[in-house]
């Protein structure tokens, strides 16, 4: 079956106080529920801040490391889930169920095989 990413997009900044974070990492608990239950769950996680992001590159046949995120931007990735979906309709329709549950734009892209090794 198809493997989809969904990439959670979240504004820089710290993270909302308590009283609105906990209600939202309820829903989306309720959200990964749901998704395991129906099998579609494969792993999620959360990442931390993008300045604890180190980017290796590679420069003049030289592999370099630099601090922070490879972009700077007002939003970043703040996690991300793969799923197994039938086909993108369905994985779509995962997606609306977390972007509802965490009120954050989500994008849905289905993982190539076969290219990465």
């Amino acid at each position: 079956m198809p493997q989809y990413l969904l990439s959670i997009y979240q504004p820089d900044g710290e993270p909302p106080p308590p009283e609105i974070l906990d209600p939202i990492m309820r829903d989306l608990e309720a959200v990964n529920a749901e998704l395991r239950a129906a099998g579609a769950w494969v792993f999620s996680g959360g990442l931390h801040p993008p300045s604890t992001a180190t980017v290796v590159h590679l420069k003049d046949n030289e592999v370099l490391t630099t601090d922070g995120p490879y972009l700077e931007g007002k939003e970043h990735i703040g996690g991300f889930t793969v799923i197994e979906a039938a086909d993108l309709d369905a994985a779509l329709e995962w997606g609306r169920k977390v972007a509802r549950a965490i009120t954050l734009p989500i994008e849905v892209r289905p993982l190539a095989y076969g290219s990465c090794g």
